[in-house]
Formats: C-alpha cells, sequence, structure tokens
C-alpha cells in the first residue's frame, strides 16, 4: 500500500455511516484536502433525509488536511485539461497529488471524474477502493459497503475506461 492515502468527501462518509472510519483511521494515516473536509461537514445540520454526519471529531482522525493553493490548482489544470471536469474536492486532490508527484500515494475515490482523470493521467492503476482499505485493516462494514466502493466496481470502471482507449 502507498505511502500517501488520499481521501475524497465520498470515502470519509460511507467509512463513518458503515462504522469503518474508527478502525482505518486507527491503523492507516489518511489525507484529505480542506476543500474536502468542508464538503464533508457540510450537511452536518442538514435535514436531507439518509444523509450522514460527520464530525469534527472524525476529521481529527485524519493525519493530515492539506491547505491547495492557486499554484497548485493551476498547475494541476495545465496538466490535466478536462481538470474542470472534477469536483472542487477531487480537483483539489488531483492538485495535492500533482504537486507532490515524487511521493508515493493512492487516490480513493468512487467519483468517475476521477476515475477518469487517474485514468488519462496515467496513475489509474494506483487507485485504490475503500473495500481494499477495510480489508486491509479488518473492518466490518454494516450496513454493508455501496456498490461503488467496492474493488470489483473500480477494476470494472477501469477495465471499461481502457476498452474504450483501444
Amino acid at each position: 500500500m502507498p505511502r500517501r492515502l488520499l481521501v475524497d468527501t465520498n470515502v470519509l462518509i460511507e467509512a463513518v455511516r458503515t462504522g469503518c472510519w474508527r478502525p482505518i483511521t486507527g491503523q492507516l494515516a489518511l489525507e484529505t484536502v480542506e476543500a474536502c473536509r468542508r464538503e464533508a461537514v457540510a450537511g452536518s445540520e442538514s435535514s436531507i433525509r439518509g444523509y450522514v454526519r460527520v464530525s469534527e471529531d472524525d476529521l481529527a482522525r485524519l493525519r493530515t488536511v492539506h491547505r491547495v493553493d492557486a499554484v497548485m490548482r493551476a498547475s494541476f489544470k495545465l496538466a490535466y485539461e478536462d481538470a474542470d471536469a472534477l469536483d472542487v474536492g477531487e480537483h483539489d486532490l488531483f492538485a495535492l497529488a500533482h504537486a507532490n508527484a515524487e511521493d508515493e500515494w493512492a487516490l480513493i475515490s468512487p467519483d468517475k471524474a476521477a476515475i477518469r482523470a487517474a485514468m488519462a493521467l496515467g496513475i489509474g492503476d494506483g487507485m485504490v477502493s475503500l473495500e481494499d482499505l477495510v480489508g486491509r485493516v479488518g473492518a466490518r462494514p454494516k450496513p454493508a459497503l455501496k456498490t461503488q466502493f467496492t474493488s470489483q466496481w473500480l477494476v470494472s470502471f477501469r477495465s471499461r475506461l481502457k476498452l474504450e482507449d483501444l
């Protein structure tokens, strides 16, 4: 497993929803960006049915919450022409990874636009599913992970993208 594990908002929420957040963050050093942190807590007072509350205590379990500056964002936009197709959190995660390209890292995201970006940048095979993290630490999600957080879904989507490029 790579040294740096960058998680997006969807992963934060799903790990909290399934009770896997504490086991994962107890054994693995997860990182994110400020935009994902803001997205994760934005609806904590929401009345949206089914919304999962991510608390500041949950977020305190992250190894690091990185700030991404305008230079990092611009550099990433120059490297990936479809950068604007990503939401703010994923865009900043990629900008952080791009700025630290010498580090060994993995992006954990079920977002299709993020997976497309990773494939276009030649780093798609380095993506990891939430299910991979869960298995690594021996956690048991309850309720079960949603399909897009599974290893099979990630492999299948990456394969479809590879076939489209043939």
